[in-house]
């Protein structure tokens, strides 16, 4: 599955996941069919969390007015 989502932007993930759980928030769908779908879905958290994180990371650093890099804390 994770390799099926490497060419997927974070928001294609974000649809894929949200109708992932559309789909699960019936109760329409067979118990071995929803839990290959909570897998997908897991999946698809751990990346898009992974590309936050990511992003998060390097916009952790600006540069102030004299050009030097500042590092900032971002609480979680």
């Amino acid at each position: 599955m994770a390799e099926e989502n490497e060419n997927f932007s974070f928001e294609e993930k974000l649809a894929e996941l949200e109708k992932i759980v559309n789909k699960l928030e019936t109760g329409q769908v067979p118990l071995d069919d929803a839990i290959e779908e909570f897998k997908k879905a897991m999946d698809l958290v751990k990346e898009c969390d992974e590309k936050l994180n990511s992003v998060q990371e390097s916009i952790a650093k600006i540069v102030n007015e004299n050009k030097e890099v500042v590092e900032f804390e971002i609480n979680r």
